[in-house]
């Protein structure tokens, strides 16, 4: 056929496809000095539990290891474009096969992507992945009250607001409350097909 790209050797390992970005299963060279910076950022992790203590190489390896064989936490990296540039991570976390719920979590690392759109175009290709292939019935999310992106994105992935863990966390010198948004499946998949 005229025209049509061959896939190159990165497109062997795209999971899930989107228009901008596609998530593949986090590998050995995702593991860089960039990435651990990510973790370390106290602005990039100002809605989340990381940057609190030290984050390290080893912890970082560490965390490869035992997300890469768990049946409870499926990560994946966003990779942006055609090409292999890895800008963050999504994953379900604690994932219930009994109550078949899991938790939605999501860090855009790279700057020079925020507030384009990966967010929730990672989001959107999780969640289908979470409701269509693992069958699941609800995913979660929880997030500080000063995490406005992350509140946003939560409404636009078509979380509902569940409630609100008073004081819940410590970070940036003060306690915070945790907002909790949650989405079942068949409300999911309506918006998404409407």
């Amino acid at each position: 056929m005229a025209g049509a790209r061959i896939p190159g050797p990165h497109m062997r390992r795209v999971f899930l496809q989107g228009k901008r970005i596609h998530l593949r299963a986090l590998e050995p060279q995702d593991l860089t000095d960039r990435y651990l910076q990510w973790l370390n950022d106290e602005t990039t992790c100002m809605g989340n539990g990381h940057a609190i203590f030290p984050n390290t190489r080893r912890k970082m390896h560490d965390y490869f290891k035992a997300t890469r064989h768990s049946r409870s936490d499926i990560v994946f990296a966003i990779i942006a474009g055609r090409g292999e540039r890895h800008i963050g991570n999504v994953s379900l976390q604690e994932i219930d096969w009994v109550s078949r719920n899991a938790a939605f979590a999501i860090l855009v690392g790279d700057r020079k992507w925020w507030g384009k759109g990966a967010g929730i175009e990672a989001g959107k290709l999780v969640l289908a992945y979470a409701f269509d292939r693992l069958n699941l019935h609800r995913v979660h999310c929880g997030t500080f009250e000063n995490n406005i992106a992350m509140q946003k994105l939560a409404a636009r992935l078509h979380m509902k607001k569940e409630g609100v863990r008073r004081e819940a966390a410590f970070k940036m010198g003060k306690y915070l409350d945790i907002v909790e948004y949650g989405v079942l499946n068949k409300e999911f998949l309506a918006r998404e097909n409407s």
